[in-house]
């Protein structure tokens, strides 16, 4: 079988009847990529004397399920990754509401359920033994029928007790999020209640670490609302608190610029809380390398934390090794050099990297595909070629070998990975359902 981003510009020019295009550098609107020959020293190695560019690199859960946390910590640790934080998802009732956002799911005024809670101290023992530092999160606020504020004591009781238990095990990183609010939009009773859930800790333990991440968490701050808010975020947040930033977008470029007039604004250390590979739980998949991130934005941002897809944690490793490349060492960092590697990571075999590859260029990701950026993470590359395919004239050939395409590959990912991979396949199983219903659409 051709690489499929080989075959599918072939068929195209063929439908259109015109010659055949011919290949630009630009990732973004031609990405593909060669497999290396030989693995080498990954991430990539620094500089002698030099120090990684963000001191702490690491990732979170998408509502993860401790079963995720544990078989993705080994993986995050041997890359030079050295912080794992938990989604604040996977401490909803997502165990018994299918729906995250359901008003009964964030219950967090409750105790956890105790085998939840000896599951998660499973996953902090774990981080631990390999050296990550884990970090709690919470967002009480989310889609929930109580909110914590300032002038209830009571309230601030409630959601403390959680962050007590994760002291109790030795955990020194905490996160308080409350992004995604829809009400209590206020700078100055958010940081008293992030002030309050701080200082108990640093009473407890003088090392304990906390990272706010304020309703307004992306973009440089000049926004409407967004400057007095973190003015007045600045004002109120004790120093010793970083903030979470997510870059020029929610999802989209991180640079420099957007990070110093951001930090101008809000006065404290940043996260960058990196929205790649994360699909927010929409069925599709981002597997390219990740892209589009100053080299130089760890002088302005301390820490780097990857946000990734939810069901798919295995096949995240991929874009995932990518992210750690980049967090160790941003200044040497290469995409196509760093996305190969990564490749070569998952497995020895030749048919089953090529298999791999084809599939990370079947998805290459919202950063690196035309217009993917307008859907952001629930950007489906899959059934978005099938439309562009079927918006050509006389388009029954192209669609045909593309649908053929995706099933010869279905076919090899099953082949080469028969006990791995099986959120993947059953990802690409439902566009090529989909792809196939549009398929007969336009030819019964």
């Amino acid at each position: 079988m051709k690489r499929l981003a080989i075959l599918l510009p072939l068929i195209a020019t063929a439908a259109l009847r015109v010659s055949a295009l011919e290949p630009t550098a630009d990732i973004h609107t031609n990405f593909s990529f060669t497999l290396p020959s030989a693995k080498r020293e990954f991430p990539e190695p620094l500089p002698a004397g030099a120090q990684p560019g963000f001191k702490i690199r690491g990732t979170k859960g998408w509502a993860w399920t401790p079963e995720q946390y544990l078989a993705e910590i080994p993986f995050i640790a041997k890359y030079k990754m050295n912080f794992l934080m938990n989604c604040y998802l996977s401490m909803f009732d997502i165990e018994h509401y299918a729906k995250w956002n359901d008003p009964d799911a964030n219950r967090w005024w409750e105790d956890l359920p105790p085998a939840k809670k000896a599951a998660y101290e499973k996953v902090v023992h774990s981080a631990q033994a390999h050296g990550l530092q884990f970090c709690f999160s919470m967002n009480p606020n989310l889609f929930s029928k109580r909110t914590v504020n300032e002038e209830s004591s009571e309230s601030i009781d409630l959601l403390f007790k959680h962050y007590a238990w994760m002291q109790s095990l030795g955990v020194k990183w905490f996160n308080l999020a409350l992004d995604d609010a829809t009400n209590g939009i206020n700078a100055a009773t958010q940081a008293k209640v992030c002030n309050e859930i701080f200082h108990r800790l640093r009473a407890k333990d003088p090392e304990a670490q906390m990272i706010f991440c304020p309703t307004y968490y992306w973009g440089d701050g000049t926004r409407p609302h967004q400057q007095a808010y973190l003015e007045e975020l600045a004002r109120g947040l004790d120093k010793a608190i970083y903030v979470f930033w997510t870059g020029d977008e929610v999802v989209g470029k991180v640079t420099r610029a957007a990070a110093e007039k951001f930090h101008s604004f809000v006065q404290h250390r940043i996260f960058l809380w990196d929205n790649y590979p994360v699909n927010d739980g929409h069925p599709t998949a981002h597997l390219g390398p990740v892209t589009d991130r100053d080299a130089d934005v760890c002088e302005v941002v301390d820490g780097y934390v990857s946000n990734p897809l939810r069901e798919q944690n295995e096949i995240n490793r991929i874009p995932l090794a990518t992210c750690a490349d980049y967090a160790y060492n941003p200044r040497a960092y290469d995409a196509q050099r760093s996305i190969g590697q990564a490749i070569l990571l998952q497995a020895d075999k030749p048919s089953q990297r090529e298999v791999l590859r084809d599939l990370v260029e079947v998805y290459p990701g919202m950063l690196l595909t035309p217009g993917g950026g307008k859907k952001k993470t629930a950007y489906n590359p899959v059934r978005a070629q099938m439309d562009s395919i079927l918006a050509l004239t006389q388009p029954r050939f192209a669609a045909q070998a593309y649908l053929d395409s995706l099933e010869n590959l279905a076919a090899r990912l099953q082949k080469e990975f028969p006990h791995r991979y099986d959120a993947e396949k059953k990802t690409l199983a439902a566009d090529i359902a989909e792809v196939k219903k549009k398929f007969n659409a336009k030819y019964p």
